[in-house]
């Protein structure tokens, strides 16, 4: 199983947000790339990157920001927010990102996230993000009428490397990863899962690692750490552990 440490990007600063909520933001730092090059040094190969401007915008609001962690990380970066165009797509991937995450696309353009499913070869990542179990877009500020696993379901067969499941109510709230939800929803498709949202700590990475074998590939995790509530390198021996 994969941690995911997160880098969460507002007007160039590394921050955590609060059920999503743009005006509940945290600030950890104003230097992303160095943040990256701690969360390296700690033993980390996977990094979840998130444009939080751009998830409002759809565009690039954080490149700057973006490139310089591609410059310093030695690992797989997984870059989302405001990616919905195959130039903006075919761009990151030239920089070096690994895989994309697209949420609002997902559920408004789905086809079009097929398509770069197919052309980018697991290289594609559906976000999933849940309030009260229907998917919530445009930076988590409307909610639809999907379910989460009806939007899933529309990605089996497709090419989709896997889905990013969270739990908005409690994400940034240290509340402790929905992980239930996020075995159901792993046990209901047939694409692997990364959990997202409310880790606290150890406990968390425990208990998701049980259900590795469910479709459980990663978790992500970002105030835990921030918060020094969940130390990196420990976590990531439990995860990697036989």
């Amino acid at each position: 199983m994969i941690v995911f440490p997160a880098i969460d990007l507002k007007q160039g600063q590394v921050v955590r947000l609060a059920e999503g909520d743009m005006d509940r933001a945290t600030v950890y730092g104003d230097n992303p790339a160095a943040q990256a090059t701690l969360f390296a040094e700690a033993g980390s190969q996977f990094l979840h990157v998130v444009d939080l401007d751009g998830s409002f915008a759809g565009r690039a609001e954080n490149r700057e920001a973006v490139e310089a962690i591609l410059e310093v990380f030695p690992g797989h970066v997984q870059l989302g927010g405001g990616i919905r165009t195959p130039a903006a797509v075919e761009g990151w991937f030239k920089l070096g990102v690994s895989r994309v995450v697209m949420g609002t696309a997902a559920l408004k353009d789905p086809q079009f996230v097929k398509d770069m499913a197919k052309e980018w070869e697991n290289g594609i990542v559906v976000a999933v993000d849940a309030r009260d179990g229907m998917v919530a877009t445009e930076g988590w500020a409307d909610v639809s009428d999907v379910s989460v696993v009806d939007l899933a379901r529309r990605f089996e067969d497709a090419g989709v490397a896997s889905l990013l499941f969270t739990d908005i109510g409690r994400d940034g709230m240290l509340k402790g990863c929905n992980v239930q939800a996020t075995v159901d929803l792993a046990r209901q498709t047939d694409m692997p899962v990364i959990a997202s949202g409310g880790v606290k700590g150890l406990d968390d990475i425990r208990m998701l690692k049980l259900h590795e074998k469910d479709g459980i590939e990663g978790v992500i995790t970002g105030r835990a750490l921030y918060d020094g509530r969940l130390d990196l390198a420990t976590a990531i021996q439990m995860a990697e552990k036989d």
